[in-house]
């Protein structure tokens, strides 16, 4: 079981820090098309799967599990950040950056313990949509709010956008958890009873 959820840890954490990265390298892209470059940009399509793995990780083994998923993600997102995405010359860049670190390490944390609340509920999906919903919307104001305030940059406008496709795709992302939560325990429970 220990091997199982070695390899559990390790794909989430790094599944978290290559989500992390492409959303906050996305983010600095609006959407062109469609006359959407006010309201919505790129980032807003891959970010929501930070929660869909933080529910993953606190479903099958807790909230300290998805904590240490969190703080590894949060550890290589912001690194792997810094060094790719980052132009430190560029004060927009920089407010990306501590901005994302922010509103990730806050956003996940009430993620977690909203999912951890609600686990016991015998609707499946409460926990998951729940916890993704209010991450999400403090996720969006203070990314937004740290990164683009009074700077020219319509970041209400987008920070409304933003919420509503992480809103579509918190919805979505419930699809696969209730598939990959199911293959997990299953893992878990072949796992147990060849110990048997």
């Amino acid at each position: 079981m220990k091997t199982n959820n070695n390899k559990l840890f390790y794909l989430l954490s790094i599944g978290m820090g290559l989500v992390v990265i492409s959303s906050n390298y996305l983010v600095q892209f609006p959407i062109q098309y469609f006359n959407l470059q006010e309201i919505l940009t790129y980032g807003a399509f891959s970010y929501p799967i930070t929660f869909l793995i933080t529910d993953l990780a606190n479903r099958a083994h807790g909230k300290k599990f998805a904590r240490k998923i969190v703080n590894i993600g949060f550890a290589i997102g912001i690194m792997l950040t810094l060094i790719v995405s980052t132009n430190f010359s560029d004060l927009i860049a920089v407010r990306i950056a501590v901005g994302s670190g922010l509103a990730f390490i806050v956003a996940q944390n009430i993620d977690i313990q909203i999912f951890d609340k609600l686990r016991g509920n015998k609707v499946w999906f409460i926990a998951p949509l729940t916890s993704s919903l209010f991450g999400s919307s403090v996720d969006t104001f203070l990314f937004f709010s740290i990164s683009f305030y009074n700077t020219g940059v319509p970041w209400i406008s987008l920070a409304l956008g933003d919420l509503a496709v992480k809103i579509i795709i918190a919805i979505c992302m419930l699809v696969p958890f209730r598939i990959l939560i199911l293959k997990i325990k299953d893992v878990s429970h072949k796992t147990n009873l060849s110990k048997i």
